[in-house]
């Protein structure tokens, strides 16, 4: 059986990259001489982008090549920028990505891994963006939007400030300087931060969101991975990173309303149930807008809506026909479990799976 092929060419921007599903994970879940299922897939398809999705694509790829063991799925977790860049350029048949293309850049077009302009966005990955940082003893802190805008804005500059010690009264907290971690690469995950600080703390991070970040200086990483352990390996140093790969570090509940929420993929759901639809998009282009100053009660405010992103119309009819069978996975009730059971995010419900289904049946398999 087939897993992912290792040694092929280095995409757009080439970086150090994981290619995703191990040998292991499929041995352990099927044996030797197993048969394809019916109307299992043969097609090879390549994408890269959103590494807050590593988890979860180890999961979906190891389960989906178990299933369809003459396909071959790559995934590289190069960041969503570069995801982007290689889905224009037509270098990925896929992509994942912390943000969608948006309305201007879809007018656009350009997209030369399709055969037309036409393209499926599919949110498929719900997750919360943690606040991680590393103090010696230290395992979680009480911060309010304008104390986090301001640890990363430079405005609190060391951790025993009267901001975050006011919050945290029964913490003994440092005489130590702050020192916030952040990409250096194009990033959904960042902009799903930069966000929630301009819709919250606006007086404080006067900046908009971005997936590039907005000040010099700082210390900058590579992909989630590189600003965990950028983060892990310091004292005072302070980021945020997909919650699936905040590990043993200490991480934050963010103030809503008069309490103080601690992540999780409950109550990250809790926050893109209230989101709307954008208008104007097309029937395979599921794209929401999340409001994170919105946040009910009990919603944790930084919440990753994380996409798939690939063409409703491919050249190659078994792309085609391996896409669609890939999304479909990832998308099924199945699917959706084993990522959370890896990576810790919130399965899609019913209702937004039954919208995901119909755009993902717009995609054309036939020549």
């Amino acid at each position: 059986m087939k897993i992912t092929k290792l040694g092929r060419a280095a995409l757009i921007a080439g970086v150090g990259s994981i290619l995703l599903a191990s040998c292991a994970a499929n041995e352990g879940t099927s044996g030797s001489g197993s048969e394809p299922a019916e109307g299992a897939v043969s097609g090879t398809i390549e994408a890269t982008g959103a590494s807050s999705q590593t988890a979860a694509q180890e999961a979906w790829v190891a389960a989906f090549l178990d299933a369809n063991p003459d396909a071959d799925v790559i995934y590289e977790p190069t960041g969503s920028g570069v995801g982007r860049d290689n889905f224009l350029a037509g270098a990925s048949s896929f992509i994942g990505s912390d943000r969608a293309f948006t309305m201007d850049e879809v007018a656009a077009g350009g997209f030369q891994a399709c055969t037309t302009d036409d393209i499926i966005e599919i949110p498929v990955y719900i997750s919360p963006v943690a606040v991680i940082f590393n103090l010696d003893g230290v395992d979680s802190l009480n911060l309010d939007a304008a104390t986090i805008a301001g640890l990363f804005a430079g405005t609190i500059t060391n951790w025993n400030d009267p901001a975050i010690a006011d919050q945290n009264p029964d913490v003994d907290l440092p005489d130590l300087a702050v020192s916030p971690v952040h990409r250096s690469d194009a990033s959904g995950t960042q902009e799903t931060f930069t966000a929630y600080l301009e819709a919250t703390a606006a007086d404080v991070w006067t900046y908009e969101a971005s997936d590039e970040w907005p000040i010099q200086g700082g210390e900058a990483a590579q992909g989630t991975s590189g600003v965990v352990d950028r983060v892990s390996n310091g004292q005072g140093t302070i980021g945020f990173a997909d919650a699936s790969q905040a590990g043993d570090l200490g991480t934050v509940a963010v103030q809503v309303g008069e309490e103080y929420v601690p992540f999780s993929p409950e109550a990250a759901a809790q926050l893109v149930a209230g989101a709307t639809q954008e208008e104007g998009r097309g029937d395979a282009d599921l794209v929401f807008d999340v409001d994170p100053a919105a946040a009910a009660d009990g919603a944790y405010p930084i919440a990753l809506v994380s996409y798939l992103i690939g063409c409703t119309s491919y050249e190659d009819p078994e792309v085609a026909a391996t896409v669609q069978a890939y999304f479909s996975y990832v998308a099924s009730a199945e699917g959706q479990d084993a990522a959370a059971e890896n990576a810790g995010s919130a399965p899609i419900n019913d209702d937004l799976r039954s919208q995901i289904d119909e755009a993902i049946a717009l995609i054309q398999v036939e020549g």
